[in-house]
């Protein structure tokens, strides 16, 4: 990239009252002062653009490029609206005021970016020009939604006492009421819709009572009792207890089980529920006939479990409120099965990735990490005679 110096005009002004070698000279510590100030602006982790009257890019740093995906042979000179779109270009640089605004971009990534333009008196072509400062506000931003989603728990935990003491009792007791009334009219004769109107009663108290204890256990999660488990016979166990609704729904699991892996230190019961609970989602998404993928793989610092349907997918909205409490696109669903899934993968030190396109399918991964790492050493240099040393692995 060039940058057209104001002080050159200035020079070339008295350039016949100057001597040949003045001139070399002078123009040699420009072009290192130039140098000089390029290399910093590229060492900063916030975007510069310099942006003329026009709107049009003067000037940009490595970091604008890698924030925004430019490529600097090509938008010199191209307007900054096209890689900054939501901001009213025109309109600020009439104004000649100080700007300062939050937005979102799409490409190459999902970022949350803070963009200032300040007004410059004179640009690198002796007119008017903007410096537009854009800040990466992505990491911040996510701390702040773990921070307001923490307060959330909180404040759920605080009501789940109430709730458990409000609801848990009563359910309780009318189903034990709701059993003696059933037992009592078995060895009668009795009408068949009385009959069918006691199976839903008690139908629907079981399920008030599993939503309970989801709840309960989404925000009270008990810690892992840990211990050393094969992570395949988990899953099996999973699939094992899923199988009769699978059957139903003709859905066909497909299990790619990494074979010699080692044992993961985790509580059995809760990484069951964990896997369930995805499996649940996914049948709950996928036609009859639907395929679930089910993969186990390994890496130096992590165990793998991979659950991929051919379901309905999500969109772009659903996506980003998987994991809030109660939301959910289901007639009949608690928004709470993903939730308790995170906060067991939380407590065991793992993570959980989502993956979806609306009409295509969801891909899970759950990450857990190895309680012994893997050590890889780099090749090394020998001295003159010595053989190559060859890079080793240590478990």
């Amino acid at each position: 990239m060039s940058l057209r110096d104001s002080f050159l005009n200035k020079l070339l002004g008295r350039v016949e009252r100057l001597g040949p070698t003045e001139i070399q000279n002078y123009l040699r510590r420009l072009a290192q002062e130039k140098g000089f100030l390029e290399t910093i602006f590229n060492a900063l982790q916030e975007g510069i653009l310099v942006v003329d009257a026009r709107g049009k890019v003067l000037y940009g740093n490595q970091s604008a490029e890698r924030l925004l995906g430019i490529d600097w042979e090509g938008p010199l000179g191209k307007s900054i609206g096209r890689y900054l779109p939501d901001v009213d270009w025109p309109a600020l640089v009439a104004s000649g005021q100080i700007f300062s605004r939050d937005l979102q971009i799409t490409y190459p990534e999902v970022r949350y970016l803070n963009c200032s333009a300040v007004p410059l008196e004179k640009g690198p072509d002796g007119r008017d020009a903007f410096v537009v400062i854009i800040y990466d506000m992505t990491a911040s931003r996510e701390k702040t939604l773990e921070m307001i989603e923490s307060e959330k728990l909180n404040a759920l935990t605080l009501l789940a006492a109430g709730v458990a003491h409000e609801l848990g009792n009563p359910l309780n007791s009318l189903q034990i009421h709701t059993e003696l009334l059933q037992r009592e009219l078995a060895g009668r004769k009795t009408r068949r819709s009385v009959v069918e109107s006691l199976t839903a009663m008690r139908s629907e108290l079981c399920r008030l009572d599993v939503i309970v204890n989801q709840f309960l256990r989404a925000i009270r999660p008990a810690p892992p009792k840990l211990a050393s488990i094969a992570l395949n016979e988990v899953v099996r166990d999973a699939v094992s207890f899923l199988a009769p609704q699978l059957e139903n729904h003709d859905v066909l699991v497909e299990m790619e089980l990494a074979r010699n892996m080692p044992l993961v230190r985790a509580d059995r019961d809760q990484l069951r529920q964990a896997f369930f609970n995805v499996m649940k989602n996914s049948l709950e998404a996928m036609d009859r006939g639907g395929i679930l993928i089910i993969r186990t793989e390994l890496s130096d610092s992590h165990f793998l479990v991979r659950f991929q349907d051919n379901g309905s997918g999500m969109s772009a909205t659903e996506m980003s409120r998987a994991f809030e409490p109660y939301y959910t696109s289901k007639q009949s669903g608690t928004g709470l099965g993903l939730l308790v899934v995170r906060r067991i993968v939380r407590e065991h030190g793992g993570e959980i990735q989502l993956e979806s396109r609306e009409g295509k399918g969801t891909t899970v991964r759950i990450l857990l990490p190895r309680s012994e790492r893997r050590v890889r050493l780099l090749p090394m240099g020998c001295e003159q005679g010595d053989e190559d040393t060859k890079g080793e692995e240590k478990s």
